[in-house]
């Protein structure tokens, strides 16, 4: 009651004041001779505030400069609408199907005979050099015509110059006259900031260009899963299918990021969009127009999250990091003099917190490029000067290594069954030579302990807490020694990780 009365009072002090500034408008704006002979007196303050320039941005001296409306003039023609087209073919009906006289009659198809049909997609683009249009990757994946439409509803005949899966890039060369179309700058997506004002300009569901506004919510994103290099901005910007390949432009009116991808259980947006950041476009986009191809740069290691507990299983002071539980024989790395149990810290001075982050930034830095890692190495600093390569291909078994996934009982050692490393299991597991000893997983509850920590089937269990194991004994008894959650050394697939085994 006494917020209402308080809020009543001051409604009604309001009023009285609105309705003395009212009669004192009123006489000012009535001529008199005392008015006259003291000059004009000042018009009182309005009641309503008088609307603000928050769609312009206003300059140091407080004139309005380029407003929002003026920057997607600019930039209208530089984004473009992209439709491909490729011939898929689907066999007629089921097994059986088309041997029914009923359904030869209408279809007049044998049986398994395949049928072509086109399939259409639709997509956005942003032009950024003379004829030079960049997209995404699954906008024109496997098509066999590509067109773009400019915002003049001209259309042009595309030929695809390379793409990238890997960070879902794609490059086309416009082949028609194209004085049309103007070419974007790319701005530096390394200054943008949380909260900085975006546009996202493109075709959503081919309904023509559309422009929203939003912010930008979040950078850096990675290890969603999308695609394999990840370093996403997030926005908040409408984002719905169709987008795809269009622009993220500031208020510079300049290119920031590639639109994506979006974050949605419907389909539609829902205030979650992605962009590829024009930091990481640009390397990619110089390397498929010189090379068709795109080259990254291989440090040979195998990483994973400086998690809290791992990093107190192995005894690390720094709280952010990237471990390194593996180095490829004959790599960079290796050669470099980097080592397993490293953290690294920076990578040319950028900090480095998640594995996304270190592979980017040793992917741009590309081929002979000299890095210079920052790490811990056992509670001392060490800086490492080391030379990328290429990066090589390295097929992965789709499958675990054979083991016997009987299920343990229930008074194993958290919820697992072990075996020393016989010749058998070596030669199943392909074990390489220089491993010289073991335990290995070759049973587990999916709800143990063991499965939580992310052990698997096939798990070669080589070190727990840094200490070498060789019997499920060894094991037990250093685990359990352990003060706190032990660290565990796997090999997997033949390159190691690190698992955590906590204690209840």
């Amino acid at each position: 009651m006494r917020k209402i009365t308080r809020v009543t009072s001051s409604i009604l002090v309001g009023l009285f004041l609105a309705s003395t500034a009212c009669q004192r408008a009123q006489a000012s704006n009535t001529p008199s001779p005392t008015n006259t002979a003291r000059g004009a007196i000042a018009k009182p303050s309005a009641l309503l505030p008088l609307p603000t320039p928050t769609l312009a941005r206003v300059n140091a001296q407080g004139q309005n400069a380029t407003s929002i409306a003026d920057i997607v003039e600019r930039v209208l023609p530089s984004v473009v609408s992209i439709s491909s087209t490729r011939v898929a073919k689907n066999r007629m009906g089921g097994p059986g199907m088309m041997e029914d006289p009923f359904f030869r009659h209408f279809f007049g198809q044998p049986n398994g005979e395949q049928r072509e049909h086109k399939e259409q997609g639709l997509g956005s683009g942003v032009v950024v050099g003379d004829g030079i249009v960049v997209t995404n990757n699954h906008v024109v994946e496997e098509a066999d015509e590509i067109k773009v439409t400019a915002s003049g509803h001209k259309e042009f005949v595309a030929e695809l110059v390379g793409t990238d899966p890997k960070s879902d890039l794609a490059v086309l060369r416009i082949k028609d006259e194209k004085k049309e179309l103007k070419a974007l700058a790319l701005g530096d997506s390394m200054r943008l900031r949380l909260g900085d004002v975006v546009l996202a300009i493109g075709n959503p569901f081919g309904v023509g260009q559309t422009v929203t506004m939003g912010i930008v919510s979040a950078k850096g994103r990675s290890d969603l899963g999308i695609v394999d290099y990840e370093d996403f901005i997030q926005t908040d910007a409408a984002i719905n299918p169709g987008n795809s390949g269009g622009a993220l432009v500031d208020m510079d009116g300049n290119l920031v990021g590639i639109n994506t991808a979006i974050l949605s259980r419907s389909g539609g947006n829902v205030g979650i969009g992605f962009a590829i950041p024009t930091n990481m476009v640009r390397p990619i986009v110089d390397s498929l127009l010189s090379q068709g191809k795109v080259v990254r740069g291989w440090l040979g290691v195998t990483i994973q999250n400086l998690e809290p507990d791992l990093a107190k299983g192995l005894g690390v002071s720094v709280a952010e990091g990237v471990v390194v539980s593996d180095v490829a024989k004959g790599s960079p790395a290796d050669k470099g003099g980097l080592l397993r149990d490293d953290v690294i810290v920076s990578v040319d001075g950028k900090p480095v917190t998640t594995t996304g982050e270190l592979r980017n930034a040793i992917a741009i830095a590309g081929v002979n490029h000299v890095t210079k890692l920052k790490l811990q190495r056992r509670g001392k600093e060490m800086l490492l000067s080391i030379a990328l390569t290429a990066s090589p291909d390295r097929a992965k078994a789709d499958d675990e290594p054979g083991a016997n996934k009987a299920s343990p009982k229930a008074d194993e050692l958290l919820g697992m069954r072990l075996e020393s490393l016989s010749p058998d299991l070596r030669r199943r597991l392909e074990v390489p030579p220089e491993v010289k000893g073991g335990v290995v997983v070759t049973g587990l509850s999916p709800d143990s302990p063991g499965a939580r920590a992310g052990l698997r089937p096939g798990d070669l269990i080589l070190e727990i807490s840094r200490q070498p194991v060789n019997t499920p004994d060894d094991v037990q008894r250093t685990y359990k020694a352990s003060k706190g959650p032990a660290a565990a050394l796997v090999m997997r697939r033949g390159s190691t990780t690190y698992v955590v085994l906590k204690k209840d």
